[in-house]
């Protein structure tokens, strides 16, 4: 259907003499190489655009012969096809050439312009004899995906030259504008062509003589809103430019004629003799010259290469001959290798792009198999080069079909099935395996095809990838089941873990000195109002400790710019080596760094209680970094304590419609790590406050003493209010202040690699990322959810055990009733004894008391906590106890400070909690809170 409405269009004008063009733009995964290249068996506009050409030219009359059909390959050579099975095998050779371009290179990502370019040429006579040429240039472009890095949250980096994910792409963009705006009737627009080779090579087809037409491919998933909006946009501009295409038509003498005059003309200017001098040289640099010079002569050595096949079109038919036997000869290596596969142990590569994967084949055949870099001595049998790549790297044997893998030299990065490799290995059959940074392979032996349990028959790079964050820490992976926020955090970790390990390699390559691993950082211990998982990457300075957190798209902003800065290293700039730090994509300012957070679950004030305790802060990894003391409690609105202090309710939606007061105090600090001494300061914010509250900072001290108290003001307490009080804590974030140290002379001796090592070693495999067989989530944030999940199931239990206690006592009590004779059967008092019971509730431990006799001062007790003898002791006495007499589930007290009941609190912070079940003039109660339990008075009610 794409190819009928768009790709017919583009041949037809191609045989009516018109150049034309037809490329995709659009997101990553939005389907521009499914629409233009197609996937297996269904084919896309280029490979049935080819079919249907030669198709179309078999069909012709005879009066119009092909003369020249070229595929044409930039910085290669034009090769003369005679049909569309010579095109589709030159557009494979040229897949594998990128490929193995790309896995060469330090490049984690294959994402790449495919540029197809058909010089379709005709040639027959006119009406009086002549024979006239007719000549269509018809592009076929597949682009890059279209991400942009402020689309990712990377605005504000200091190095916004490197936001460009793609900058033919910018330039592209670049062009079309001054098009857009050329066509609208605006003047002096210069439209940059120069900017990259993209450009340059589409110039005709985007603002000159052709036919061009755009196809915009959009994701319907909501998170590409952003990128979807912006390819619309594109497109629309595109709408606007206006070209005038007409036939390319002229007769073959004189475009012969025409031809030689040029070539005369551009051998003079390269001879210097009749070089044009740019009206824009005035005001340049010498240097500036000569670069421009330079570029002009490439140009002209370029035309006059063109010009001169393009006067050599009547030896076509010898030069298809020549290149059809080239090719045979091909036909039969890739037989040859073919069969080899089938037969001899190898590694396949691994590729992010399916098309991709298989191309590159190493064959392991040999008694013993070297993998290293082209400048090693003696020179390896398979050549790698890249980050990461030793001289000597690796070395296979062969032994009876037993393949050994094995490091050749200390320190060679290798991994098998994401695991490190330290000796020899025994591969076997789809082992995975990574050489350096970005080398990644599938091992194959057909001799002994045995796929281990669990392992899939068709390894691709997912598969692969997943197996890497495994290994790093990150927990399983299932399709099935995963929340749309796991989805895209697993999404975002596999992207990023390859560009993690790509930057961490030209780190150590240029020795910088840093570290940098991903991290997931809950959404409490984030600022802002986003609470979903954020997938971050930290970098660490290795000399004096200094950490920062990179969102993603800083962090591949940086990366782009890292690779600018490492091509340069590897073309010899010696520049690279001497930057000034703020132009070193490695450096940053100190700024400071979030130590961990803490969190105080709210609870408590839904039932107008205080929270008092030593509250634990933790980082994202959920280690333990110090403490925080904090108290919570009801205030009046100027902050001074209630005058009431039976002010707590027994159900929390009493307080509806009433305002309610509350302060915050953050009394002082713990922290563990010495490094922090320099100063440490703690935000926090309630519900959905505009900003943060931040305390003093406290520096050269490792107890801060911060005496911080602020109050939050609630007009009218609303239903959301006490949702956020049972469900919601406040989280306490704490920073801490860092600044640029020297480092530690002895370590300053030691490289990046050296350093990575040790860093790697002290911290292990950190496996405590995992969670519930899912997308890893913080630590810290599965610790706060446990902490609040042990503090609700602690508060059922006792309402759970109180509720069954108040039912057995209310059954003991009409039983009671029951039993007595009728002259003894006091209504009054059973109505009393009933009440007290009824109105206690079983989520607190505070029991209603009526009075009975003002003159004795004796009040009547009933609790369902007390055990079978002390309750028929007070029921006997009809209920009265003296004022001298306190029922403690069954013990006496003797000491008055007895009479403070104390409870468990519901929290796992490892503090210590009595727990006795009574009546007494104090009780500290339940509040399934993080905190401290709460004294609370027992009023009583006179009769």
């Amino acid at each position: 259907m794409v190819f009928d409405d768009l790709g017919q269009g583009v041949l037809d004008n191609a045989f009516q003499g018109f150049n034309c063009s037809l490329f995709a733009y659009g997101q990553t995964g939005a389907g521009k190489s499914y629409s233009m290249v197609g996937y297996g068996k269904n084919k896309g506009i280029v490979p049935i655009t080819c079919d249907v050409l030669f198709q179309t030219m078999e069909k012709g009359d005879g009066s119009t012969n092909p003369k020249l059909g070229l595929f044409y390959c930039q910085g290669l050579k034009n090769v003369p096809v005679g049909s569309y099975k010579e095109i589709e095998g030159k557009i494979d050779e040229g897949t594998a050439n990128r490929t193995v371009a790309a896995t060469q290179m330090n490049a984690t990502s294959s994402r790449a312009h495919t540029v197809v370019t058909i010089i379709f040429n005709q040639i027959k006579k006119n009406e009086v004899g002549q024979e006239t040429k007719k000549t269509s240039v018809i592009n076929l472009v597949d682009l890059a995906g279209s991400e942009r890095a402020d689309s990712t949250g990377a605005t504000g980096d200091r190095l916004k030259e490197g936001a460009n994910i793609n900058k033919s792409l910018s330039s592209l963009g670049n062009v079309i504008s001054a098009l857009a705006d050329l066509s609208m009737g605006k003047k002096k627009v210069l439209v940059p062509y120069r900017d990259s080779v993209l450009t340059k090579l589409l110039q005709n087809a985007l603002g000159g003589n052709s036919k061009t037409i755009m196809i915009a491919a959009l994701s319907p998933a909501d998170i590409n809103y952003d990128e979807t909006l912006g390819t619309l946009r594109y497109a629309d501009r595109a709408k606007k430019i206006k070209n005038k295409a007409v036939v390319n038509e002229n007769p073959v003498e004189k475009l012969i004629r025409e031809l030689r005059e040029e070539n005369e003309r551009l051998k003079n200017a390269l001879t210097g003799e009749a070089l044009p001098t740019p009206e824009a040289s005035s005001g340049m640099t010498a240097a500036e010259l000569e670069k421009m010079k330079k570029d002009m002569e490439e140009e002209i050595r370029a035309q006059l290469m063109a010009n001169q096949e393009a006067m050599s079109d009547m030896d076509w038919d010898s030069k298809l001959q020549q290149t059809r036997s080239e090719e045979q000869e091909t036909t039969g290596k890739k037989e040859v290798q073919e069969s080899r596969k089938s037969k001899e142990p190898h590694f396949a590569n691994l590729n992010e792009d399916n098309m991709l994967s298989g191309v590159v084949i190493h064959f392991l055949g040999a008694s013993e198999t070297t993998i290293g870099r082209k400048d090693a001595d003696p020179a390896p049998s398979i050549t790698l080069s890249g980050l990461s790549i030793q001289k000597q790297h690796a070395k296979v044997t062969n032994e009876s079909g037993d393949i050994q893998l094995m490091p050749a030299s200390p320190g060679a990065k290798i991994k098998v099935n994401g695991v490190p490799l330290t000796g020899p290995h025994a591969l076997q059959h789809l082992d995975r395996v990574v050489f350096g940074s970005n080398h990644m392979y599938v091992f194959k032996n057909p001799s002994n095809p045995t796929v281990p349990e669990g392992i899939p028959k068709n390894i691709d790079w997912e598969f692969a990838q997943k197996e890497l964050a495994s290994a790093k820490g990150f927990t399983s992976w299932g399709g099935a089941g995963l929340t749309k926020e796991q989805q895209l955090a697993q999404d975002q970790i596999l992207e990023l873990l390859p560009m993690v390990n790509e930057v961490n390699g030209v780190s150590e390559e240029l020795n910088k000195h840093k570290n940098f691993e991903i991290v997931l950082i809950s959404g409490a211990a984030q600022e802002g109002n986003n609470k979903e998982t954020k997938v971050t990457v930290k970098m660490k300075n290795l000399l004096n400790g200094n950490t920062w957190l990179w969102d993603r798209g800083k962090f591949i902003n940086r990366r782009y710019v890292v690779q600018d800065l490492y091509q340069r290293f590897l073309d010899g700039d010696e520049d690279v080596m001497k930057l000034p730090k703020e132009e070193d994509p490695f450096w940053e300012p100190a700024e400071d760094t979030l130590i961990g957070t803490a969190n105080v679950f709210l609870q408590s004030l839904g039932f107008a209680l205080d929270f008092d305790d030593k509250i634990t802060i933790t980082d994202f990894k959920g280690n333990e970094e110090g403490h925080l003391y904090v108290n919570i409690t009801p205030c009046t609105q100027q902050g001074k304590p209630l005058a009431d202090e039976d002010s707590f309710v027994e159900d929390p939606s009493e307080l509806l419609g009433k305002p309610f007061h509350f302060k915050v105090t953050i009394r002082s600090g713990e922290i563990h790590k010495s490094r922090y001494s320099k100063g440490t300061s703690v935000k926090y914010k309630f519900m959905d406050d505009a900003e943060y509250v931040q305390t003093e900072t406290f520096k050269e001290t490792l107890s801060p003493a911060y005496n911080h108290n602020r109050v939050v003001s609630i007009p009218t307490i609303t239903q959301e209010h006490l949702d956020h009080f049972e469900q919601q804590s406040i989280t306490f974030l704490v920073y801490g202040l860092q600044v640029d140290t020297e480092p530690d002379p002895r370590v300053s001796k030691l490289t990046t690699r050296e350093l990575r090592q040790m860093e790697n070693m002290n911290a292990g495999v950190d496996k405590s990322l995992a969670r519930h067989g899912s997308v890893s989530f913080n630590k810290s944030d599965n610790a706060d959810e446990h902490t609040q999940l042990k503090g609700e199931l602690v508060l059922l239990k006792r309402k759970y055990e109180r509720l069954e206690k108040k039912e057995r006592r209310l059954q003991d009590l009409c039983k009671e009733w029951e039993d007595k004779p009728a002259d003894q059967q006091d209504y009054e008092a059973f109505h009393r004894a009933v009440s007290a019971v009824a109105h206690s509730t079983g989520t607190r431990l505070k029991t209603r008391v009526q009075m009975l006799n003002k003159e004795e001062d004796s009040v009547s007790v009933y609790s369902f906590e007390l055990d079978e003898e002390s309750r028929r002791n007070a029921y006997e006495s009809n209920g009265v106890a003296g004022s001298n007499k306190q029922a403690t589930n069954g013990h006496a007290s003797q000491d008055p400070k007895a009479s403070d009941s104390k409870q468990a609190n519901g929290t796992s912070n490892g503090n210590h909690h009595e727990h006795t079940n009574g009546i007494s003039s104090k009780s500290e109660e339940t509040n399934g809170t993080n905190g401290k339990s709460d004294d609370v008075r027992m009023p009583t009610t006179p009769s």
